[in-house]
């Protein structure tokens, strides 16, 4: 998916694994810190979102589902 593709957001249900996800949310609250309550102020919904969507981009999304052989039936 190039910059200038034009794209749609949909909501999909997929598997990672749990460690992938405790490594979002752990590194997540790294970056952004907490407020001046304590409180992580960070929609790890969305990072997850944007971490997929950058690596189907960088590893080439589009050219997959291109081809036959990755559809199972």
């Amino acid at each position: 998916m190039s910059q200038s593709m034009e794209t749609i957001k949909i909501n999909a249900r997929i598997d990672i694994s749990a460690e992938s996800l405790k490594t979002i949310v752990a590194n997540a609250k790294k970056i952004f810190g907490a407020d001046e309550k304590g409180i992580y102020r960070i929609d790890t919904a969305e990072k997850v979102n944007e971490l997929i969507s950058a690596f189907l981009a960088k590893k080439g999304f589009d050219e997959y589902v291109r081809n036959l052989d990755n559809y199972t039936r």
